[in-house]
């Protein structure tokens, strides 16, 4: 979404980098150039002027000039500024003291909602509430069974009256499902309202009819994030007819240039409290708009990473798998599990697009497919559980039975075997102590290997034998004195740092005694 963006962006802090001072002309540059990246991003003028503003107010006085690194702390005024366009802090659903807690959702036709009370509702039921999803769009055809079908999905229930298709009244089956709701003990209502195709006044006063009826607690704007400068004028219209509490983007995965994000916070005032990134309905968050600034910037978003990953991982099966990775016992069977967990938080080009820098090679990423992930689960899949936890019983001809039942070639079951032993002999090389490859090896140091531990046990010192003398007397008498020169100080015996390593003792100086 904002790929655009985030190239215009650090094409301006490239020219920044790498300067001890920043002057007055260094600074009107880079805002000319943020300035000409919002308002390609669709950012609504306003927005963008008070943004540029900001930015320059702060680059021009003693916060930068007395920086020791003035291009950083350029940037990090742009990240904190952009956190504060984004709305600031995270905003969380207010829940209802006494339940259920009502939440209408409210948008143009088009714009995702129906599927995003499927979203909603999935999300409520993992926060451990008890949602219910209200069909209320009685207008646009086939609305009430694509809820039904999206609530199933969800594993949630759908309070749905009404056939509709143009027929019955939306006020009163949403007045009717806050009943319902209280006799089923369902605590939280979404309700979906009919759609707009534009700024229709009949349609918004049965919205506004809706809200009179059942005081939502939330009023929930979806907002398609792909509209564009069109954002302002139908967030405005919205927060007129509906007054809503808070903006859910949707389709932030698509490829528009993504100015409603940037634009609906500051123009009306409203948080936005969600945002949708794609068709599947796990692919649904709160939005945080620290993290959210930190993607436009290529910072990455770690801390999304780890809760996803939190979600997918179990923490016990996460250690004991680490244990089988470092003891060497790590089977493909094992390595299944943890692709199929890793599936679970979204694609690898999405996974991958959180890490910090990855702005750098999204062509790479956008080229990655994520097939060759299902092409390894089938590969393993075709193996029995004996060649799956013993992968060296392989040989070519179960290559070929496996090649012929996962639908791939010979040389693909030869790449990913190949592949799995190459990372488990680097493991276990890691767990001795080896270090990673081409990297120093570390053996010697607590914990990294086969030097000495605390608390290891020890072996014993084995006396080294002497070199044995020359047969030849004249030849011993001159080796025996060459030895005898090494130990007085010679060459051959003597340390790198200057004293003998000899039998005699090396003493620090009295000073240093004292100081250990």
């Amino acid at each position: 979404m904002f790929d655009t963006l985030q190239d215009r962006l650090q094409s301006a802090f490239k020219n920044l980098r790498g300067k001890g001072r920043l002057s007055e002309a260094d600074i009107d540059a880079t805002a000319r150039e943020i300035r000409v990246a919002l308002l390609d991003a669709d950012v609504a003028v306003p927005v963008v002027r008070d943004f540029i503003a900001r930015i320059k107010e702060r680059a021009t006085g003693s916060e930068v000039s007395g920086a020791l690194n003035p291009a950083q702390q350029v940037i990090k005024i742009v990240n904190e500024e952009l956190v504060g366009i984004l709305g600031g802090e995270t905003r969380r659903i207010r829940f209802a003291k006494n339940p259920p807690t009502v939440i209408m959702l409210a948008g143009l036709q088009g714009a995702g909602k129906t599927t995003l009370a499927g979203k909603l509702g999935r999300w409520l039921k993992e926060q451990g509430k008890s949602p219910m999803l209200v069909a209320a769009d009685l207008q646009r055809p086939n609305a009430v069974t694509q809820l039904q079908v999206v609530g199933e999905q969800a594993g949630v229930t759908v309070f749905a009256p009404e056939a509709g298709n143009g027929v019955g009244d939306p006020v009163k089956v949403a007045r009717d499902a806050i009943s319902e709701a209280t006799r089923t003990l369902h605590d939280v209502v979404v309700v979906d309202t009919a759609g707009r195709l534009g700024i229709d006044a009949e349609l918004m006063k049965q919205a506004s009819d809706i809200r009179d009826a059942v005081q939502p607690d939330e009023v929930l704007f979806v907002i398609d994030a792909m509209i564009g400068q069109d954002a302002v004028q139908t967030a405005e219209a919205f927060l007129e007819g509906v007054d809503f509490t808070g903006v859910v983007l949707s389709k932030l995965d698509g490829d528009a240039r993504g100015g409603a994000a940037l634009s609906v916070r500051s123009v009306t005032g409203r948080p936005i409290m969600f945002a949708s990134t794609g068709e599947k309905l796990t692919d649904f968050d709160v939005f945080h708009p620290d993290r959210m600034a930190s993607r436009i910037l290529d910072m990455g978003d770690v801390m999304t990473l780890i809760e996803q990953a939190e979600k997918a991982f179990d923490a016990e099966q996460a250690a004991a798998d680490a244990e089988k990775i470092m003891g060497g016992s790590f089977t493909l069977q094992d390595f299944l599990k943890q692709i199929e967990a890793m599936s679970k938080m979204g694609s690898m080009t999405k996974i991958l697009g959180m890490l910090p820098g990855m702005g750098q090679i999204k062509d790479q990423l956008a080229d990655f497919d994520d097939r060759e992930v299902d092409k390894i689960k089938a590969i393993i899949l075709s193996m029995t559980p004996a060649e799956r936890n013993q992968p060296k019983m392989i040989d070519g001809s179960r290559r070929a039975r496996i090649a012929a039942g996962s639908g791939t070639q010979v040389s693909d079951v030869n790449q990913l075997v190949e592949r799995f032993f190459a990372a488990q002999k680097m493991m276990q090389q890691m767990a001795k102590g080896g270090g990673m490859p081409g990297m120093p090896n570390l053996g010697g140091m607590p914990g990294m290997g086969p030097g000495k531990r605390a608390g290891a046990k020890q072996k014993p010192q084995q006396k080294k034998k002497g070199k044995r003398g020359s047969g030849n007397p004249a030849k011993r008498a001159a080796e025996e004195k060459a030895a005898a020169a090494g130990k007085s100080g010679g060459a051959g015996g003597a340390s790198a740092f200057g004293f003998d390593q000899g039998d005699q003792e090396f003493e620090l100086p009295k000073e240093l005694r004292d100081l250990m």
